[in-house]
């Protein structure tokens, strides 16, 4: 939601401050600040710490926390805020199937995420075998300008969304590769639009390199992105261009239809 639309909403009778101020305390705790202190959540929140305790304590309570020595982790029980979603929108149950096929046919992991803020949120995975040096599983948020499933899913949202992102967004370097402008990334997403597919190489970690496809609605519309990831060095930009993507354009046809004709029943 834009800023200012947000801002709006929040002076009207449905804004609840309490779960924002929850959600914000929760979404505090990541894979790099797996543990926190009261201060600490009240720092990276912008709440006051009297605040920030209270909800600490409350979702320790409710069994979506617990604390040690005065520090603070997720539990387990998180999981099933992610697994509403996941069993609403019945992602996983479809696209399992055809992302398995797609990796028993070329050995490579297979992913399926959707665009959450200036990141792409995980919602299904199928791994091979091989051991990567990136830790993905359903759950793990990626910059969308430094993936190829993230180039997909801005390459079509609309343009106030698009400059929502852009204004929102910061460019990190993470290899030499990485796009680091707004006009480059720009050109990379009329591509993906005319193509429709996009790819990226080594531009979130030296060595990885991926391609994506959108899977869309019954309307036609985008709604998330599948893609493919291999290593570098295995894998060259052609074989995975001429043999890995019109697999994995079948996989999202499959996945797109499987998921129109679900929630047309």
């Amino acid at each position: 939601m834009p800023i200012e639309k947000l801002d709006a909403f929040k002076q009207s009778g449905d804004y609840i401050q309490s779960l924002d101020r929850g959600l914000q305390v929760i979404q505090a705790f990541t894979q790099k600040n797996q543990s926190l202190t009261v201060s600490n959540v009240a720092k990276i929140t912008g709440l006051s710490r009297p605040t920030a305790r209270r909800i600490l304590l409350t979702l320790e309570h409710l069994g979506f926390a617990e604390s040690t020595n005065g520090f603070f982790s997720l539990t387990a029980r998180t999981l099933t805020l992610g697994h509403a979603y996941l069993s609403s929108n019945n992602i996983w149950s479809i696209a399992h199937p055809f992302m398995r096929d797609f990796v028993n046919k070329t050995g490579e992991s297979c992913s399926v995420s959707i665009l959450d803020g200036t990141d792409i949120l995980y919602v299904a995975r199928v791994s091979s075998k091989r051991i990567m040096s990136i830790n993905i599983d359903v759950g793990t948020r990626l910059p969308a300008y430094a993936t190829s499933m993230g180039h997909v899913l801005l390459a079509y949202l609309p343009e106030e969304k698009l400059e929502n992102y852009f204004a929102s967004n910061e460019f990190t370097k993470f290899t030499n590769n990485t796009i680091q402008h707004k006009v480059q990334l720009l050109e990379v997403l009329k591509e993906v639009r005319k193509n429709n597919w996009g790819g990226v190489d080594q531009q979130l970690e030296e060595g990885l390199r991926s391609i994506a496809v959108p899977i869309r609605n019954l309307h036609g519309e985008v709604i998330a992105a599948v893609n493919c990831s291999v290593h570098a060095g295995r894998i060259s930009k052609d074989v995975l261009r001429d043999e890995f993507l019109p697999l994995l354009q079948e996989t999202s046809e499959k996945i797109s239809q499987a998921m129109a004709t679900t929630n047309n029943a």
